[in-house]
């Protein structure tokens, strides 16, 4: 939808993107951080007027005038497309926007969506707008060790409003270093079962799930990806690592199996307390507007096509087995499903962004980076052995902290558009060495074997 000056109550310059003059008379605009501010001539004046007028306090058309009437030679018309550019421009909102969800979430979202409005250069009607989508999103969430569990920690803190926890492993005394949502106590319980728990009680406005699954093949992931029949149903049946539904959710305790009510054996019910996500019409969320309520996707997935996915992304956390990322890869193409990956090689830690149908999907992105690095590799050798092997990724709570917090910021800006990316590369840091970018991207192979114009859909 196309947002004008006009439909705005109280048009303003962001607080985030306050306006100052600089020596020489231009009006800068957007704070000093780059990739977000602006400069603008302004021989005559008027332009700083027209930041001034805009704070908040008067509709647009009382802003044209309070211009016009400083300046009287300049027409209301120049005034009015000015004020329209900046909002073209992502430097202004409506402060008489209605804020559309409940007292509670707006106190817990109060800091965060500030900084969303930050970085959010769309023009929009509400300033909310980002964090309803995270609301309505819908996240599947495939590992919740290190990375998985600093990604999910971060969802489920910034209010994405289902996410959906797979893990096949049990919490050992190892992970501690570095896995933020187990404790000692957690020790030899399933990890699925131990995340859910702490990630309801990080965020009881969310709906969090979860299952112990292992991922063997492109199969089990495709069966995921897609999700339960019924994703509103609230209700979702933990698998056995074989992928065939378990009737005794091995060792999951009473809390984790069954939620409220008399259900059977094996269901898993998500946790829902605030009265924002109860469906019936009488209760707390009764009288919010239409687009505050669940049942909507997100409309800021890049790419938003067709799709054969109970949810709007697939955030990757594990690394193991070793194909998983090309199945995910495969599979994502072919649900026509947004994805996010991350991970760490020693102090090297990226995460990856990619969107079926634009730009380079992650076979052609790690091709691109294979052609670009000089290995010295004998004809037909893997680029996988110029990389050291362990059983285990060495890893510390940084180094996790860091790759799930990269994770988490893909992920959030797949489901709001904020800030807006071009999907199809990696970006990271080397701990090695701070100020060497690390960024790839490589143009998408129209001979790919996964997104190309021959390409063959899954592969096994």
């Amino acid at each position: 939808m196309t947002v004008t000056v006009e439909a705005l109550r109280r048009p303003r310059i962001k607080p985030e993107h306050r306006a100052y003059r600089t020596v020489d008379g231009n009006v800068r605009i957007g704070s000093v951080i780059h990739g977000i501010g602006a400069e603008i001539a302004d021989p005559q004046g008027w332009v700083w007027t027209l930041v001034e007028a805009m704070d908040g306090t008067r509709g647009p058309a009382a802003v044209v005038d309070e211009v016009v009437r400083a300046h009287p030679d300049l027409p209301g018309e120049d005034a009015r497309q000015a004020m329209a550019d900046l909002l073209a421009a992502g430097f202004v909102d409506d402060a008489g926007a209605a804020v559309p969800l409940p007292e509670r979430e707006r106190v817990r979202y109060s800091r965060g969506v500030p900084l969303l409005r930050w970085m959010d250069l769309a023009p929009r009607s509400n300033p909310w707008d980002a964090q309803l989508r995270l609301r309505r999103a819908r996240v599947l969430l495939i590992g919740v060790g290190g990375t998985g569990g600093h990604a999910a920690q971060s969802l489920v803190s910034s209010g994405v409003g289902r996410v959906h926890c797979v893990d096949p492993d049990v919490v050992e005394l190892s992970n501690l270093n570095r896995q933020p949502l187990f404790r000692e106590s957690d020790i030899g319980r399933p990890k699925a079962e131990a995340a859910v728990a702490a990630l309801r009680a990080v965020n009881s406005d969310v709906t969090v799930t979860g299952e112990r699954r292992e991922v063997r093949g492109p199969a089990d992931l495709a069966d995921l990806v897609a999700g339960p029949r019924d994703v509103d149903s609230d209700i979702l049946v933990p698998h056995s690592p074989s992928g065939a539904p378990d009737p005794d959710p091995d060792g999951l305790d009473p809390h984790f199996a069954a939620g409220p009510g008399d259900l059977d054996s094996g269901d898993l019910v998500p946790h829902s307390v605030s009265g924002a996500r109860d469906p019936d019409p009488s209760g707390p969320a009764a009288g919010l507007p239409d687009d505050a309520r669940r049942p909507d996707p997100p409309a800021a997935v890049p790419g938003d096509g067709p799709r054969s996915s109970a949810y709007d992304l697939l955030v990757l956390a594990a690394d193991r087995p070793d194909d998983i990322r090309r199945w995910a890869n495969r599979v994502c193409l072919a649900a026509g499903l947004p994805w996010a990956d991350a991970g760490y090689r020693g102090p090297l830690v990226t995460a990856g962004v990619y969107v079926p149908g634009r730009g380079a999907c992650w076979e052609c992105l790690r091709a691109g980076e294979a052609a670009r690095r000089d290995l010295r590799l004998a004809p037909g050798q893997d680029p996988e052995v110029a990389s050291p092997r362990m059983p285990w990724n060495p890893a510390s709570a940084v180094t996790a902290g860091l790759s799930g917090g990269l994770l988490a910021h893909a992920a959030l800006a797949l489901l709001t558009g904020v800030p807006a990316l071009e999907p199809g590369f990696r970006f990271g840091i080397n701990l090695m060495l701070l100020g060497d970018p690390v960024l790839q991207r490589t143009p998408r192979h129209l001979d790919c074997a996964a997104c190309g114009d021959r390409a063959g859909g899954v592969a096994e």
